[in-house]
């Protein structure tokens, strides 16, 4: 078996990591963490493999101060009937390389006309980022062979410079950094070091089904490119960092723009301000301020649609325009995105012993003053109509001018949690306390903290 000219060895790592691995520690008490993602699948295996034997050198040339925890991590996503075996074997595996192990299964709810990849791989990084730390870095295993059919298939359906700039080297995730270590080798000399070493695998075989794209282009089409243009995985992964530098190019002027447009909410833009920007700079700042903040970018439809149906539409009007984990909206003058709002919570909410009340659906946590009595007394409903705010020194209001006078947008009233006391409104959380013995009720971890519209304490 011939060698492959990017012949694959652990030391070949060290260069790429090391700018990642000697920077100052998050905090002097606690060692950062080199994560593996480990499917037990051949690029992961091999991926673990040479960080094992390297881990002696990351914690000894690089940095004698900084000590480095390697660690690999498992996920489960419930779409194999083998994925207990799966499980074992990462388990073996790291056990005889003394690695520690974290597993996780992930609740996967596929609906019909979603893509079951994406969603997969939204649950993926979900997950990851819930469990760095801050200093954690998380090592993937893709490879040039990837990184080819990424840019490609970006290609096919009509991407930007974005896009087509395929995968980072790094990217911020979580509190940590998400580094790709392996994208400069070819899948054939990850095969080749793997024979060598005698590294098991498992094979997943949904990476056979031609139903998936990626699946379809690795068999089908990619042989016959190699066949014609023997350097193509070299040529494509030029060509996307290419368009990596002009997307970053693109990015900084769309900061620079960003900082002009804020709106009067954190983490909002000015729809005036964002309206009178031509078409192609509009669409420009609105991808980057999604991007920002965490959400899966839109493609051109969606963008204009958020130009010609939000940014016009009457200060007074509520319009949405949503795609898979973003809703863009509008109160005022002010443009949000958020992830889409849960369902509505049931009617009524007793509180139970204790001084807190977990909400449902990711709603957050009320906590009660001390100077509450009696529980039974008190109630947690939502959408009520007819409720009004008696306060001792100023008029009875309606509930609905509460919420105006406090700039609670139509559209989120409805999640907003209404503390009862005897059948009278003794708190609207996070926004007014109609009830003395009510002050200082708090709202805490409720999805809309972050545009400081419902903070009262």
């Amino acid at each position: 078996m011939t060698r492959p000219a990017d012949a694959f060895s652990p030391r070949a790592l060290q260069p790429i990591l090391a700018p990642w691995l000697v920077s100052p520690p998050a905090s002097p008490t606690t060692a950062p963490r080199l994560w593996v993602a480990f499917s037990g699948g051949l690029d992961s295996s091999v991926l673990l493999h040479a960080l094992a034997a390297l881990q002696t050198e990351l914690n000894g040339e690089l940095d004698p101060n900084r000590t480095w925890t390697l660690q690999a991590l498992h996920l489960d996503h419930g779409l194999q009937q083998v994925a207990a075996d799966w499980s074992r074997h990462c388990t073996r595996v790291c056990a005889a390389l003394d690695i520690p192990l974290t597993l996780r299964k992930l609740h996967l709810r596929p609906v019909p006309g979603e893509s079951l990849e994406a969603l997969a791989r939204a649950a993926r990084y979900r997950t990851f980022a819930e469990l760095l730390a801050p200093g954690d870095l998380l090592a993937t295993a893709q490879h040039r062979d990837d990184q080819a059919e990424t840019l490609l298939l970006a290609l096919l359906r009509g991407s930007g410079p974005h896009g087509l700039a395929a995968m980072p080297l790094a990217v911020p995730l979580g509190a940590g950094t998400l580094l790709r270590p392996l994208l400069g080798f070819s899948r054939a000399s990850l095969a080749d070091y793997a024979h060598r070493e005698g590294i098991r695998w498992i094979d997943d075989p949904s990476n056979g089904d031609p139903a998936f794209d990626r699946n379809r282009l690795r068999q089908q089409v990619m042989p016959l490119l190699r066949a014609r243009w023997p350097a193509l995985d070299r040529t494509l992964a030029r060509s996307a960092a290419h368009c990596a530098e002009a997307a970053g190019l693109l990015d900084a002027f769309a900061d620079d723009a960003l900082a002009e447009l804020a709106g009067s909410r954190p983490g909002t833009l000015h729809i005036d301000a964002v309206a009178a920007l031509p078409g192609p700079r509009a669409r420009l700042v609105l991808r980057r301020w999604l991007m920002r903040d965490g959400f899966r970018p839109p493609g051109q439809r969606v963008l204009q649609r958020i130009i010609d149906e939000v940014l016009p539409a009457r200060p007074d009007r509520s319009p949405c325009v949503a795609w898979p984990g973003c809703e863009v909206r509008r109160y005022r003058h002010d443009l949000f995105a958020l992830p889409p709002l849960p369902p509505l919570p049931e009617p009524v909410l007793c509180w139970q012993a204790g001084r807190s009340l977990r909400l449902p659906d990711g709603l957050g946590e009320l906590q009660l003053p001390r100077a509450v009595g009696r529980m039974d007394r008190l109630q947690v409903c939502f959408r009520r109509e007819g409720l009004r705010c008696r306060q001792a020194n100023g008029p009875s209001r309606a509930l609905k001018q509460v919420f105006q006078a406090a700039g609670v947008p139509a559209w989120l009233r409805p999640w907003v949690p209404l503390v009862l006391i005897d059948g009278q409104l003794g708190a609207v959380a996070g926004v007014s306390q109609c009830d003395p013995c009510l002050q200082g009720l708090r709202w805490q971890g409720h999805p809309w903290e972050r545009f400081g519209l419902l903070v009262s304490d």
